[in-house]
């Protein structure tokens, strides 16, 4: 990763948001001959959504036909699998279940069926009670249908985000963290991207900023003069998104063969409700609810990632009409994410001037749909300044491997050519000194205890950085002079 001081002023692009949106719409363009920097306000990437979420990769019946969401979820479910093997991180497909208790809402189970034909959508069928107690043995008494869908998937969405971002470090792209902008103007078809530390010019900007997505498109809509442009001659309106916060239980791993599918109740108007399902990691992951938030009352709520004793009682309460003997005694932590919801209910990508490229509004399925988003993202520039393609390009990335999961010989290797591999730094993950190195100096290599387990799971496991939180601390302070202020900043 590039530091501030070689860091360059103009650019092709711009990406706003280091979340999975902006990370993969930097790996679509990496594969092209241009100059591109990423901007992150947080101090790492992944630091909003793609880390408090559901890590599921939705099969897409659930979509609206003829909708943006409805035509990415399909176009970019189907790029996972393969994407999981060139980038290396962790994916499984384990199919999903749509429970239906109440005869009288089985029409809704149909419905959904019917939306999965018209979306093009594999695999999908309606099960009998009978056919999804076999599937499923923790079921609530009582159900009447289901609807299952194979092709659903649990993936990592911080390590799929990371992955993206170190294949498009290593393919040439930029990449800053803790660079607020702040606002953006533009001068002669160039926009200037004002940060706290400096400005920046770019031919072209990518507005993926997740919660802040309205306000980094408002910059545009109250400084646009198009009264010369012929290719949007009318200055943009302003954009809104509803903030919603959803809490979540995380269970042990000791619990995971509690559920093998990802198990749904029937969606409403708030979304698809809280869920119980296997994490790509192995625990066990309960929720959401849904919460609508103000920046109206409360000026830190795209930010308002608190849980509350109310929120995780409506969760709990909502998933023990799914299953029965949720074993909850198992949980080892709690969390919340807050999502930007558009009103128009659909994805909003367009180009509201000419260079200026929004992904607005991208809740779920937005991780389902960010690789095939992030092509999108990619047209939208690639027409415009029509670069050549690289000749040099690496597709592939290799992840931090994972020790525990090693044969005894394999570990005794890595030993003898590393010692630090014999350091086990964290216990219930099983994460090796080395490992720790090694997410420190990779590209956009982490720089906290967050950032930290983002990328090797230590602080993930049973005890929650309990035994081994201040080992990090030493190792992050030998790499990199951090005060410890910096190193357990969140």
């Amino acid at each position: 990763m590039s530091n501030v001081l070689e860091i360059a002023d103009c650019y092709d692009t711009i990406i706003i948001g280091g979340g999975i949106v902006g990370c993969a719409a930097a790996w679509a363009l990496a594969r092209y001959e241009l100059k591109v920097l990423l901007l992150e306000a947080n101090n790492d990437i992944t630091c909003g959504a793609t880390k408090a979420n559901s890590g599921i990769v939705h099969a897409g019946y659930d979509c609206v036909p003829g909708t943006l969401k409805a035509k990415l979820n399909a176009d970019g479910a189907k790029m996972f699998p393969k994407l999981a093997k060139q980038l290396d991180f962790p994916f499984k497909v384990n199919g999903s279940l749509v429970l239906c208790f109440d005869k009288a809402e089985h029409s809704h189970i149909t419905e959904l069926y019917d939306r999965s034909q018209k979306n093009g959508i594999p695999d999908v069928e309606i099960i009998s009670a009978e056919q999804a107690y076999k599937l499923e043995t923790n079921l609530a008494d009582g159900l009447h249908s289901a609807l299952h869908a194979k092709t659903a998937a649990v993936i990592s969405p911080w390590e799929a985000a990371i992955a993206f971002a170190e294949n498009a470090a290593t393919n040439g792209t930029d990449f800053l963290i803790e660079t607020k902008v702040t606002n953006i103007t533009r001068k002669n078809s160039i926009f200037e991207v004002h940060t706290a530390q400096k400005t920046f010019t770019a031919k072209t900007i990518i507005n993926a900023a997740g919660v802040f997505s309205a306000d980094v498109h408002n910059f545009i809509a109250d400084n646009a003069d198009n009264s010369n442009n012929p290719d949007n001659p009318d200055n943009p309106e302003q954009e809104n998104i509803i903030l919603q916060r959803g809490q979540y239980f995380l269970l042990d791993s000791a619990y995971k063969n509690f559920v093998q599918h990802t198990l749904f109740q029937l969606p409403d108007n708030n979304g698809k409700g809280v869920l119980i399902a296997p994490t790509a990691d192995g625990n066990v992951i309960v929720g959401p609810n849904s919460e609508n938030i103000s920046p109206e009352t409360d000026f830190t709520a795209p930010e308002d990632v608190k849980t509350t004793r109310k929120g995780l009682a409506e969760v709990l309460e909502k998933a023990a009409a799914a299953v029965k003997n949720l074993p909850i005694n198992g949980n080892i932590t709690t969390f919340a994410g807050v999502r930007a919801k558009h009103s128009s209910k659909d994805f909003v990508i367009n180009e509201p001037i000419a260079g200026f490229v929004n992904a607005v509004g991208i809740d779920s399925p937005g991780l389902s749909a960010a690789p095939a988003i992030a092509l999108m993202l990619a047209d939208f520039i690639t027409k415009r300044l029509q670069p050549a393609q690289k000749a040099n390009h690496t597709p592939t990335r290799t992840a931090i491997q994972r020790f525990g999961e090693l044969s005894f010989a394999e570990k005794q290797k890595l030993i003898a050519k590393n010692p630090k591999y014999g350091h086990i730094v964290c216990r219930c993950e099983t994460v090796t000194e080395a490992d720790i190195i090694d997410a420190i100096r990779r590209p956009v290599g982490a720089k906290n205890l967050d950032a930290i387990k983002r990328r090797t799971r230590s602080q993930a496991g049973r005890c929650q950085g309990g035994f081994c939180s201040l080992k990090l601390t030493d190792i992050l302070q030998n790499e990199l002079g951090l005060s410890e202020e910096k190193i357990w900043s969140c």
